[in-house]
């Protein structure tokens, strides 16, 4: 497939990954059971689109547009979305996992991420204003001058949250969660009492 404008068109269990495979433009598509497992997506521009249970680990994102897109049931191990077009850049994700990935200094305000794996992903100068981290998994998830204030993290799980480090004014954290923002002093905090 050479460069393309495709509009309004449903791709199914569609192989992406063979160099050049896809190029062009992608408004109002949706894309069900793909494969874009190290594709090269740069420069591509995808605008109002809805990814449902596809592959996108370790695709190359370099200036890549991802304008109202909407990621369900996604691998994306690894990708690197501080490459990306910062232009609109407007995401959500659903039952994704996301282990490893970047978002560097990305501007991702009001964000949804729902019942996503998030381990190990690099949120350090991101700002997260408002964004919603519903039932996610922040195992090794760094922030580092990190922008969350309004942030929801009260379902969210294993993060570590320096709020020295970090903008975290009127952000809602659960009773659970309360650890994570102690986590710098190393000590040990018993959820029985």
């Amino acid at each position: 497939m050479e460069d393309a404008y495709a509009e309004d068109i449903t791709f199914d269990k569609t192989d992406f990954t063979a160099p050049g495979s896809v190029k062009g433009t992608y408004e109002y598509c949706t894309f069900t059971a793909c494969n874009f497992s190290n594709a090269d997506l740069s420069g591509i521009k995808f605008i109002d689109c809805t990814f449902s249970g596809c592959n996108l680990s370790l695709c190359k994102l370099t200036d890549t547009v991802f304008r109202d897109i909407k990621f369900r049931e996604c691998k994306m191990l690894g990708l690197r979305f501080d490459t990306c077009s910062a232009f609109g850049l407007s995401v959500s994700f659903e039952n994704c996992v996301l282990h490893h990935s970047s978002f560097y200094q990305v501007k991702l305000k009001k964000t949804t991420f729902k019942n996503s794996a998030l381990n190990e992903v690099d949120f350090t100068e991101c700002d997260l204003t408002g964004s919603i981290f519903e039932n996610c998994d922040l195992l090794k998830a760094l922030f580092e001058n990190t922008i969350i204030e309004k942030a929801d993290f009260r379902s969210a799980i294993n993060y570590a949250i320096d709020p020295d480090r970090n903008k975290i004014k009127k952000t809602r954290f659960g009773v659970q969660g309360l650890a994570g923002l102690l986590d710098k002093y190393d000590i040990e905090i018993d959820r029985n009492y």
